[in-house]
């Protein structure tokens, strides 16, 4: 149902989640991340509290292992769940209940972790960790190169129908949160079109929201 990747820079200086579906809106229900703490991905039959919860424990120092097995004894339903967790420090984890659905596969790098469900083929997030590891360019790029491995190595076992990219630095907003919530055609490519559009502007909106005197016009018919 889910292919996605948790991941941080080597400074743990930005955080991020690229994810795609056959469901609905996935980045909605699955992507969490925030500064100073990490990410987390909740996916298979999901339970978005988790992420939360998994990111206070992060933010307040707890360790990722213990964070992740807090959130696991939180809940009767684990074996429902599938949880990757990035943290500052430590090595990324996954975990995959018993009852996740259909074939299930992760891989787990020095700063990311990548995995799924109802997958096509159970490479697939080695896949995504691979391309992960040798893309250059910005973060976002590096996590959308990531997602697109996974989709050309077979991706769900079904058609995908949702893909989101989110990504976080040291403000309390997202500096990315993009999505494709539903599309019959290629919703990984409709947001590398999106991320196209976005990425260069990305400073701007920084700006605009911190020093808005000195920022840069939107350059849209009727602004003075």
């Amino acid at each position: 149902m889910t292919i996605s990747i948790a991941a941080r820079t080597a400074d743990a200086s930005q955080f991020g989640i690229a994810i795609a579906s056959s469901s609905p809106a996935v980045a909605a229900r699955c992507a969490h991340a925030r500064a100073h703490a990490g990410a987390v991905a909740t996916q298979n039959i999901t339970d978005p509290a988790l992420g939360s919860r998994i990111l206070d424990s992060l933010a307040e120092g707890t360790g990722v292992r213990a964070a992740l097995d807090q959130a696991l004894a939180s809940t009767p339903f684990a074996a429902y769940r599938q949880l990757l967790v990035v943290a500052r420090t430590g090595q990324p984890l996954v975990h995959s209940g018993a009852e996740a659905l259909g074939m299930v596969g992760s891989a787990i790098g020095a700063h990311a972790a990548c995995a799924g469900n109802l997958l096509a083929h159970p490479d697939v997030p080695q896949s995504m960790l691979r391309a992960f590891e040798a893309a250059d360019g910005a973060f976002g790029e590096r996590l959308l190169a990531a997602l697109r491995a996974g989709v050309l190595s077979g991706g769900e076992a079904g058609p995908i129908h949702s893909a989101g990219l989110l990504v976080v630095r040291d403000l309390s907003w997202p500096i990315v949160d993009l999505r494709i919530d539903w599309s019959d055609i290629d919703p990984v490519g409709g947001l590398e079109r999106l991320w196209a559009l976005y990425a260069p502007q990305i400073e701007d909106y920084v700006r605009r929201a911190l020093d808005p005197a000195s920022a840069p016009r939107f350059g849209v018919p009727g602004e003075p």
